[in-house]
């Protein structure tokens, strides 16, 4: 009995011993997040949000403030606008058609996440309560918005919020529409969306506007806003057709997202073919300019190269024709009179041989056809004739 409780006794004064190290390590390992966390630069300004702030809280038509913020996404590209019938709470209502898009500024932050930037005071489209809306353009949607007063703009409450519309996509988007002849010359190829959405709250969603982007491989979508003129009542549906096109030239595959607030509701495939026409242009420029060039420096060498002695003389086809024609109208007309001096004296022999051949006729006809004539006073061969002055 003793000695068990002398072992007892010796565990329970050697069980103490190893507190301090336990506690060491336990408190190592609460420590070892906060320590982290200190230590990672910048993680503080990635889980805040972003904020806005103005230089002035109201300015006048014509005036400028400075638009400063921090806690954006680095090297990231912002749109810096002045938008009526908006506040913080509830956004920009109407989406950027509220805004005065002609007089936005862009800026892009630093390597922190800051930015200032000075921005000119411009009368929106829409009435006041007005909010200086500062939004990422590229990447990771991201906004913030400031409260200020457009002096002498006009002010208006805002419409009556309908909480409770939300909006579904019930069935598959598809894309409408064919590429015309000029798409294959490199005209922006364009489609229509279409799709079904439902509204599934309890409230009616009037004119909703949607965001359509498109994207191009890697690179980030670029969305544009669409609004559709209609209302979906609760538990209604509707079939909702908006435009897409894209840039003059644009061949390969191409993602079109669908967006409705800050929810993507669908995403459709686009494959664009290559404009072939634009192809053939080139090739048929790089043929004919070449030929073209060949043909009026051939012309230019002609023109410009030296002519030997005497060339003169045979410059056109006519003076190289002219005396060739003389020579032989010349020769021809030299020809007919020799034919014609032929014919004369061959006529002329002609006709004496006749004649001579007549007379003899003639005279043998007389001789036996006359009975006064005997053969001794006939004309006798060697008797000499009498000599007459036009046979002499």
């Amino acid at each position: 009995m003793k000695r068990q409780t002398g072992l007892r006794t010796s565990r329970r004064t050697a069980s103490p011993a190893p507190l301090p190290l336990l506690a060491v390590l336990l408190a190592f390992l609460v420590l070892l997040p906060a320590l982290s966390v200190l230590t990672a630069p910048g993680a503080r300004a990635a889980e805040g949000d972003p904020t806005v702030s103005l230089s002035k809280k109201e300015a006048g038509k014509g005036g400028e403030i400075t638009v400063s913020g921090s806690g954006w996404r680095a090297e990231a590209l912002l749109m810096l606008l002045i938008c009526g019938q908006s506040t913080p709470e509830r956004g920009v209502i109407g989406g950027t058609n509220a805004c005065a898009n002609a007089d936005g500024r862009a800026v892009t932050t630093d390597k922190k996440g800051a930015f200032s930037k000075k921005l000119p005071v411009t009368e929106p489209p829409k009435p006041c309560p007005c909010v200086v809306h500062v939004a990422t353009v590229t990447g990771e949607q991201a906004l913030a918005d400031a409260v200020f007063t457009v002096a002498g703009h006009p002010v208006e409450e805002l419409p009556k919020q309908s909480g409770g519309g939300k909006l579904a996509v019930l069935a598959t988007t598809r894309l409408e529409g064919d590429s015309s002849l000029l798409t294959w010359f490199g005209a922006p190829p364009a489609r229509r969306l279409v799709f079904t959405v439902g509204n599934l709250g309890s409230a009616p969603v009037e004119d909703p506007v949607f965001e359509i982007g498109t994207a191009h491989g890697v690179y980030a979508p670029q969305w544009e806003e669409r609004q559709w003129r209609g209302t979906v009542a609760p538990g209604a549906k509707a079939q909702i057709k908006l435009p897409v096109e894209l840039s003059a030239g644009a061949h390969g595959d191409y993602q079109v997202p669908l967006r409705y607030g800050k929810k993507v509701l669908a995403e459709q495939p686009w494959g664009v073919g290559r404009p072939w026409g634009v192809t053939l242009f080139w090739v048929l420029l790089c043929l004919v300019v070449p030929a073209a060039v060949f043909r009026i420096g051939m012309a230019v060498v002609d023109r410009i190269r030296p002519r030997p002695a005497g060339s003169h003389r045979t410059r056109t086809p006519d003076t190289r024709r002219r005396p060739r024609r003389r020579r032989r109208m010349g020769t021809s007309a030299g020809q007919d009179a020799t034919t014609a001096r032929d014919s004369t004296t061959g006529s002329a022999r002609n006709a004496t041989t006749n004649a001579a051949t007549n007379e003899a006729a003639t005279t043998n006809a007389t001789t036996a056809v006359l009975p006064w004539f005997t053969p001794d006073s006939a004309p006798s061969e060697n008797r000499p004739r009498p000599t007459t002055k036009g046979q002499a």
